[in-house]
């Protein structure tokens, strides 16, 4: 009701900023299929890679799986979940475990691109209060959001719906915190870098866009997939009219009215990202039609190509080299090395501590498979150390060293919103070299296994290609860092040339468009050629300072000159083989297994949570929880006047579950549950009917509901992430409806 008669404004504002997006997108496309094809017929390749790169690191693996408590908001209460995290990283939600095992369908699939984890009410009521200003809960009222444990883990969005967990203990909650960080951290990098057309056209016309619209720097919500990042621009401008407007419209206390925005802030954002899919789908399919016809061009007319566009930017660099030279001079040189240090310090940490925790690894391995039993304890091992780099909580340690990045006055200088774009590729290239060092660390392995005898060849040949591994690791690792600091120093400082000579430089740049042959005009463009001028103006001073940090092995850099010759030749040749299943080769066991008993026995990355514990084993509940398919209970007409009904099912639905371990009722856990339990469900009789959002929506067009009987489309977020939410209900006896929690397709 909310949006009675604004679906058509937000139609038309989404139309609008989509129109010129997708200009700017068929502007870049050409652009980026010119330097793809260029760079095909040139090459520019830099250092070769030392270790092995895994193709399909996660194939048959799920990340992680374990029960969490999780609030509905339909029925404002806390249940049970059944919580997989497979190999693609999307939260998956059952019933229970049981309803996994049967291949029954989830209740929620969550693409968690675009969220923060909270692990505070405190935070997290800081965040919605600053969503709606003038807005804010009496001292004294019941805040939003209530959890029954000190351990909440909430899932908070600028835009679409939040999600709100909790466990039973601290330990828990860091393991969860580390796997809820991976699966954002993973989808947030959602644009395939293996596409050398499609993305660098996509976030270049981004970036043009925003340019375009006085908005320079680093840009926090460029995470997910293609769709989601458009959803994201438009929101970005869509969403302080939609708060001036709808904002007045709330009714009731200010609890209420927090709650219906973030429902009414969800409902656009949903009905934003289907808009912005059907708009960019229809201008990819135009350019991918016109490809052919481009790239006939681009390979027949290459040198004049080239010709034309060194013309053209040796006009533009007489124009505005001088004045990017003296701004570079007075604003940015100067600055350059703190920048660099303040990087290098905790990127450095970062990488050291993945050697270290490679390195033990391998070591406790070698001294268990000694101590223990041979060939038979070292595939059990090597089973686990090949996964090592998506264990989340064992990983942890490397990631919290980017915790430490700051830029301090840097950061307000150079127009930096935050360093968490950095923070995240810092992480994602310590995972992969992490990856790149286990598998290469294995292959290796692999190959040594047939001429061994005895544990103490074992041992001593596992010392050995640890050792090799472990200088390649270090080649890599320079590589890698020295590659990451030159971006990143380009990120910060040439969005902020840009805005410095944009008054001065901007608009005479119209004039060099008459140096453009009509024939290349596709493919060469007065603005990409602008910018790669101040790129060039700034680009020296940078590859000197990062040259000077590996001359003077800081942060155990290795100077460009350094070239470590390849002592594996046929190394990469054997990392071209079928990927080794230690299980399967060594273990002698049949290798055909029914598809439940697969599922059932998928391998895991982590270890369950409870039996590293000892704590609450969730899944004994059962009886305390809804088996799938069956009913929901019924509420009493006349609960006890003392105890209101959502305190009383939550704390109930916990003690039950805490009396099945022999816990009894659950001591001082239950009484604190007993106190922080949720306000009661409220029929929300205080919010007139103009200002209620409901919560249950139909799927979006053109998106097929799966049965709910079978189906495994809806057991997992498909691999290339859509960025869609779906809630399904498991199957119900004739007759019978769920309360409060209904089929859903959302974020």
């Amino acid at each position: 009701p909310c949006l009675t008669g604004l679906c058509s404004p937000i139609a038309e504002k989404t139309g609008k900023v989509l129109g010129e997006f997708c200009r700017c997108y068929k502007e870049q496309f050409g652009v980026a299929l010119f330097n793809s094809v260029r760079y095909e017929i040139e090459g520019n390749g830099g250092p070769q890679a030392q270790l092995l790169h895994r193709k399909v690191p996660l194939e048959d693996h799920v990340i992680y799986s374990g029960n969490i408590f999780q609030y509905i908001e339909e029925n404002k209460k806390w249940r049970n979940r059944f919580c997989v995290v497979p190999h693609n990283y999307g939260l998956v939600l059952y019933e229970n475990k049981l309803a996994y095992e049967r291949e029954l369908p989830p209740r929620v699939l969550v693409n968690s691109a675009g969220y923060k984890i909270l692990t505070s009410v405190e935070q997290y009521l800081e965040l919605v209060n600053n969503s709606l200003p003038g807005v804010t809960p009496k001292s004294g009222h019941s805040p939003i959001l209530k959890c029954p444990t000190d351990f909440p883990l909430i899932l908070w969005h600028p835009y679409a719906r939040h999600y709100y967990f909790c466990v039973m203990t601290g330990k828990e909650q860091e393991k969860w915190r580390a796997v809820f960080q991976d699966c954002v951290r993973h989808c947030n990098n959602g644009i395939s870098e293996d596409s050398k057309v499609e993305a660098p056209a996509f976030t270049d016309a981004v970036r043009m866009y925003r340019q375009s619209k006085e908005q320079y720097g680093t840009w926090d919500m460029l995470c997910g997939n293609e769709t989601q990042v458009l959803s994201n621009l438009v929101m970005e401008e869509l969403l302080p009219e939609l708060r001036s407007t709808i904002g007045p419209r709330l009714k009731g206390k200010a609890p209420e009215r927090q709650r219906t925005w973030i429902q009414v802030s969800d409902a656009v954002y949903r009905m934003v990202y289907e808009l912005a899919k059907a708009q960019y789908d229809a201008a990819v399919a135009r350019c991918e039609q016109e490809r052919p016809q481009l790239e006939s061009t681009i390979r027949t007319d290459m040198d004049q190509i080239i010709t034309s566009k060194e013309h053209l930017a040796s006009k533009i660099r007489a124009f505005v080299l001088p004045k990017a030279e003296v701004c570079v001079r007075n604003h940015v040189q100067p600055y350059i090395s703190s920048i660099l240090e303040a990087l290098m310090t905790p990127t450095s940490q970062g990488f050291a501590e993945v050697r270290e925790v490679f390195f033990k690894e391998v070591t406790d391995m070698n001294m268990n498979v000694v101590n223990e039993g041979g060939l038979e304890k070292l595939v059990e091992y090597m089973e686990k150390l090949s996964h090592l780099a998506f264990h989340p909580v064992k990983m942890q340690s490397c990631y919290e060293k980017m915790d430490q990045l700051k830029l301090e006055g840097l950061q307000q200088r150079f127009d930096v919103s935050s360093t968490s774009v950095f923070k995240q590729r810092a992480q994602i290239h310590m995972r992969q070299q992490m990856d790149d060092a286990v598998y290469t660390f294995e292959t290796l392995l692999h190959q040594e296994l047939g001429k061994l005898q005895g544990k103490d060849d074992l041992c001593k040949s596992i010392q050995r290609i640890l050792e090799r591994v472990l200088k390649k690791f270090d080649y890599d690792s320079s590589t890698v860092r020295k590659k990451f600091f030159r971006e990143a120093l380009l990120q910060i400082t040439i969005p902020f040339l840009l805005k410095k000579l944009a008054p001065t430089c901007k608009g005479e740049l119209a004039k060099f468009q008459e140096l453009i042959f009509e024939d290349f005009a596709s493919f060469i463009l007065v603005e990409n050629t602008y910018e790669e001028v101040v790129l060039q103006s700034v680009m020296k001073d940078i590859m000197q300072a990062v040259k000077e940090a590996a001359v003077q092995r800081k942060h155990n850099l290795y100077r460009d000159s350094m070239v470590m010759h390849n002592s594996d030749p046929n190394l990469h040749l054997l990392g071209e083989g079928i990927p080794i299943d230690w299980a399967e080769e060594y273990s002698g066991q049949p290798e055909a297994e029914p598809a439940a008993d697969k599922r059932r026995r998928a391998k895991q990355v982590v270890s369950v949570i409870q039996d590293d514990e000892g704590v609450l084993p969730y899944g004994v509940g059962a009886e305390a929880l809804l088996q799938p398919g069956s009913p929901e209970p019924q509420e009493p007409e006349e609960p006890r006047p003392e105890v209101p009904p959502s305190s009383l099912d939550a704390v109930k639905e916990i003690r039950e579950a805490l009396a099945q371990e022999g816990l009894g009722d659950g001591g001082e856990a239950e009484e604190r549950l007993h106190r922080a339990t949720p306000a009661p469900p409220s029929p929300r009789a205080d919010v007139p009917a103009e200002a209620r959002v409901p919560r249950v929506t139909p799927a979006p067009p053109g998106a097929e509901s799966p049965p709910l009987a079978a189906g495994r489309a809806c057991h997992q977020p498909s691999d290339n992430g859509t960025g869609r939410h779906v809630e399904c209900s498991p199957p119900q006896p004739a007759g019978t409806t769920e309360s409060g929690e209904g089929v859903q397709t959302e974020f």
